[in-house]
C-alpha cells in the first residue's frame, strides 16, 4: 500500500480545530486514558453506540454527561431496573380529556445524547424494544412511527461484577454496539488529583464547545475519509480468518467489518487526519471486535478472552505495505 499524506480540506478545518478543543476540555473534567476520549469521539462521529464495562464509581456517569455538554447535545438518563418497562423508555399512549383523545407521550429515549446506565438490569423485553429502536431510528406507537433524533447516540452501562439480578445482552444485541470499552482504575497521580479538590473544581458542567451543526458535519467529514483498498482487503483477511479460527464459536461478522471500517474512519478524523492507516485498525479492533467475538471454549463475553485470540489472529495476517 503507497503510503499517502492526507490532510483535511479547509472548508472543516475550523471544525476539527473545535474537535481538537473538545477533546482538552473533556480531559479536564475526567481524568483518565486519553484513547477512552478519542474512541467515544469517533464513535459519536460515526453514528454508532458505545458500551462501558466497567465497575461503579470510575467516572462513567460523569465522563457521559460531560461529552454531551461538551458536544452542545441534549442529555437523558435512564436508570434500568429489573421492574423497568418499554413504557418507561419508549413513552407511550395519554389520554387527553379535553379532546377525548389518545395522544403519544415521548419517553427519555427522545433525546440526542442518552446513558443507559446499567442496562443488563432491565428484563429482556424492555432491553429488546430499547435495543429496537435504537437501532432503528424510531419509536413505534399506535400504528405511527416517531423518528428519534438524527444524533441519536447511546452510551450504556454494565457491572462486570455484579451478576444478580441481570440479564446479559446477547450476541445479536452486543453486536449493535459499535464500541465496548473498560475505562479502567485511574493511575496515581491522577486519583490523588481528585482527592485533592480536582472533583469539587469541576462540579460545574464544562461549557459546550461544538453544537448540533459542527457535530453533523464532522459526520459528513468522517464519511468522506479515505480508505485504502488494500486496508478494506486487511480488515475482511483477519475478520474471515476468524471465522476458521478454531479457538472461535462466532467470529466477525460483516457488519462487524462494516463498523471497523467506519469507526477507523472517524478515529482517523479525531486524529486530525483524512487517511485511515494501518495502526488505527489495529488500535481499533479491541473496542469494535472483542463483543462480538464469542471463543469456543471458556465464559460467554469473556472480553480477555476474545481480546487474546484477536490479537493472535492480528499477529498472523500481513500488515498491507
Amino acid at each position: 500500500m503507497e503510503s499517502m499524506s492526507h490532510k483535511p480540506t479547509d472548508d472543516i478545518g475550523e471544525y476539527l480545530s473545535l474537535l481538537k478543543l473538545a477533546h482538552q476540555t473533556l480531559a479536564r473534567h475526567w481524568l483518565g486514558n486519553d484513547f477512552v476520549i478519542e474512541l467515544l469521539l469517533a464513535s459519536v462521529i460515526a453514528r454508532g453506540h458505545v458500551l462501558l464495562v466497567d465497575v461503579p464509581g470510575v467516572g462513567k456517569t460523569t465522563l457521559a454527561k460531560s461529552m454531551a455538554q461538551v458536544l452542545g447535545l441534549e442529555f437523558s438518563r435512564i436508570q434500568f431496573t429489573n421492574d423497568i418497562l418499554p413504557a418507561d423508555i419508549l413513552g407511550g399512549s395519554v389520554y387527553n380529556a379535553t379532546d377525548g383523545k389518545f395522544t403519544f407521550s415521548p419517553g427519555p429515549i427522545f433525546t440526542d445524547f442518552l446513558l443507559a446506565d446499567e442496562i443488563n438490569r432491565a428484563p429482556t423485553r424492555s432491553q429488546s424494544a430499547f435495543l429496537q429502536a435504537m437501532e432503528e431510528g424510531f419509536v413505534a406507537a399506535d400504528g405511527e412511527s416517531h423518528p428519534l433524533s438524527d444524533l441519536f447516540t447511546v452510551i450504556a452501562t454494565q457491572n462486570p461484577i455484579d451478576f444478580d439480578s441481570t440479564n446479559p445482552l446477547p450476541e445479536a444485541q452486543l453486536d449493535r454496539f459499535l464500541t465496548s470499552i473498560s475505562l479502567g482504575y485511574p493511575d496515581e497521580v491522577a486519583e490523588l488529583h481528585l482527592l485533592q479538590g480536582y472533583g469539587d473544581a469541576v462540579r460545574h458542567n464544562p461549557a459546550p464547545v461544538l453544537n448540533r451543526e459542527s457535530v453533523t458535519a464532522l459526520r459528513a467529514a468522517s464519511d468522506a475519509v479515505f480508505l485504502h483498498d488494500d486496508l478494506a482487503r486487511y480488515i475482511i483477511a483477519i475478520a474471515r480468518a476468524s471465522r476458521v479460527d478454531p479457538a472461535i464459536k462466532l467470529g466477525i461478522s460483516p457488519r462487524g467489518s462494516m463498523h471497523l471500517a467506519i469507526a477507523c474512519k472517524a478515529y482517523a478524523l479525531v486524529q486530525g487526519r483524512s487517511q485511515v492507516i494501518a495502526e488505527d485498525v489495529q488500535r481499533l479492533i479491541p473496542p469494535v471486535w472483542n463483543h462480538r467475538v464469542l471463543p469456543r471454549h471458556g465464559r460467554d463475553n469473556d472480553s480477555n478472552q476474545a481480546h487474546e485470540i484477536l490479537q493472535n489472529l492480528i499477529k498472523k495476517v500481513p500488515v498491507p505495505r
